[in-house]
């Protein structure tokens, strides 16, 4: 029984590298849906439709978990697909809440009224659409009080780093911080909240200021997933991963090759 993990591109990987470390006896197919990114500049309903269209070809493919390793996905989606069309059988997981639960110190699956925490300013670096959704925002008041967000959007990085200009993705991560300054002067954590951005976290932090908490995602989704894996062990299985994409797969594999300095193999969605 596999586990399903989506992402519009490659940003995913990071999450599938730190669940694969943390789970190796668990299969997981990886999704990217290359031919269409990136989500972060798409219109809500867009997202969703894509996002479902994929989900689909991971439950016909064998998985009835599927991680959604992608924080655009996971914010415009996410929620109408699981009050309105994800099959009772089946379960889609975002990518949030872990990261959330983390910061205000929450166990994961605890659903006791919001308090307040000791990280009161909070920057939060996404895609417009991430952004725009204010999904992390709701999340949030879910679990905790009195925190102050500020959001920017990161216009561009995405990009580079699928391209894999990492020259043009630091320039622009240092543009972005900067940008979140002048909103934000001293924000107490950072949270990267796409899962191509723990690529740059080194650059983030720079540009931060070592005195700024950076949380990323991947080392978070792969605990949050052992938990929920511990409850549900017929998902156990061979190890075994499968790479599937609606791009190129010769040029998708190159790229993710280059993206997680090991040879990875695409094959037609």
């Amino acid at each position: 029984m596999a586990v399903g993990i989506f992402d519009s591109g490659l940003g995913g990987l990071t999450v599938l590298s730190a669940v694969q470390e943390r789970l190796p006896e668990v299969d997981f197919i990886y999704l990217a849906d290359s031919a269409h990114a990136p989500y972060g500049v798409r219109t809500p309903d867009d997202i969703y439709n894509l996002t479902v269209a994929a989900t689909q070809r991971l439950f016909d493919a064998g998985c009835d978990l599927v991680i959604l390793a992608c924080n655009t996905a996971s914010a415009a989606a996410l929620r109408r697909m699981q009050e309105s069309w994800v099959p009772d059988d089946k379960r889609v997981l975002g990518v949030f809440v872990p990261l959330i639960e983390a910061m205000t110190e929450r166990q994961w699956g605890d659903n006791s009224p919001p308090r307040e925490v000791a990280v009161k300013h909070v920057a939060l670096f996404a895609t417009p659409a991430t952004v725009a959704s204010r999904a992390f925002q709701r999340e949030l008041a879910f679990r905790a009080i009195g925190v102050d967000v500020e959001a920017q959007a990161c216009g561009g990085v995405v990009d580079a780093i699928e391209e894999g200009d990492f020259i043009l993705a630091e320039a622009l991560v240092r543009s972005h911080v900067d940008a979140l300054r002048r909103k934000m002067p001293q924000p107490q954590a950072a949270i990267l909240g796409c899962t191509h951005y723990p690529l740059m976290q080194d650059t983030f932090q720079d540009a931060l200021g070592a005195d700024v908490t950076v949380y990323s995602q991947a080392d978070l989704v792969a605990e949050s997933l052992a938990d929920y894996l511990t409850r549900h062990p017929d998902k156990l299985g061979a190890g075994e991963t499968a790479f599937l994409t609606t791009g190129d797969p010769k040029q998708v594999s190159s790229r993710a090759t280059q993206f997680l300095r090991r040879s990875i193999q695409f094959t037609a969605a």
